[in-house]
């Protein structure tokens, strides 16, 4: 995995402050469980709420939560007074996300000082036994602060 600096010395508490602020997190039960530079790790619990007609999670709550890894991945090399959207996004859905919760896994491939690009992988952990379930490729946008 690529090392990377952060332009903002305060990055985490500002991360973790963005994710605080968003209502579909709590909504979903999404979890922030890993964030570093470049790099952030989210779970969902499977829910069947949340589910279509098969019982597996909806393909709108795969992108959901692989969106927001990947953001929160690009925004912790943004700098501060920033603010990150998603610009474009292709998700590849590779198997039935079934089990007991979803993991996201994003890593920026390109930072730029205005587009990056971030990889993010999907997991379903079913019976203690990941399995990758989704990829996703985004590009993101650092915009200043309105």
């Amino acid at each position: 995995m690529k090392t990377f600096e952060p332009r903002d010395p305060d990055w985490e508490a500002r991360c973790r402050a963005k994710v605080d602020l968003q209502p579909i997190m709590r909504t979903l039960g999404i979890e922030l469980t890993g964030l570093e530079p470049g790099f952030c790790e989210m779970r969902m619990p499977f829910r069947a709420d949340l589910t279509q007609q098969h019982g597996f999670f909806h393909a709108g709550m795969v992108t959901t939560l692989a969106d927001n890894a990947g953001g929160f991945a690009g925004y912790t090399l943004m700098p501060a007074g920033s603010e990150v959207l998603a610009v474009e996004f292709k998700v590849n859905l590779m198997s039935p996300a079934k089990g007991e919760a979803m993991i996201a896994r994003a890593r920026v491939l390109k930072p730029g000082r205005t587009l990056t690009v971030v990889s993010v992988e999907v997991s379903m952990l079913d019976g203690g036994v990941e399995k990758d379930c989704a990829v996703m490729q985004q590009t993101l946008i650092c915009l200043p602060s309105s």
